[in-house]
């Protein structure tokens, strides 16, 4: 079978919702699935912000502070920490007057190598079209 690609794409701002959480949630746990694959099967999880989404990845938020919830940044760190890809549009970041160096573009703190990538909507169309499995938050 090879590797079972995953596109978690996520829509709604980080407010008031724990939508976006749940999709870092399942996104994280859905490698756990394969102690269930043959040998040499594996699953690849993608998250990517789009629209009012890319609100999840601006970092220094204070979601427990403010909302008493656990906050998006750690579980967009945990991502990069077990080498998830995490896209953010760079049109939407545009359109909402975001720069890269208001966002989470790396967990080092943690002991992540990967960063976080900017890339555009055309970028991640592409990779809705080739994946297998597709999924909206």
């Amino acid at each position: 079978m090879g590797a079972v690609k995953l596109l978690f794409v996520v829509q709604r701002p980080p407010y008031k919702s724990e939508n976006p959480r749940l999709a870092l949630t399942h996104a994280i746990a859905s490698q756990t699935a394969e102690i269930y694959m043959d040998d040499g099967d594996s699953v690849v999880p993608i998250i990517a912000f789009v629209g009012d989404g890319v609100l999840n990845a601006v970092k220094d938020q204070q979601a427990m502070k403010i909302y008493g919830v656990t906050s998006t940044e750690d579980h967009i760190k945990n991502s990069l920490l077990i080498d998830m890809p995490v896209w953010v549009c760079k049109e939407d970041m545009q359109r909402l007057g975001l720069k890269e160096d208001q966002m989470i573009t790396e967990a080092e703190d943690r002991g992540a190598e990967l960063r976080t990538k900017f890339v555009s909507f055309a970028e991640i169309q592409k990779e809705m079209e080739a994946v297998q499995h597709l999924l909206f938050f």
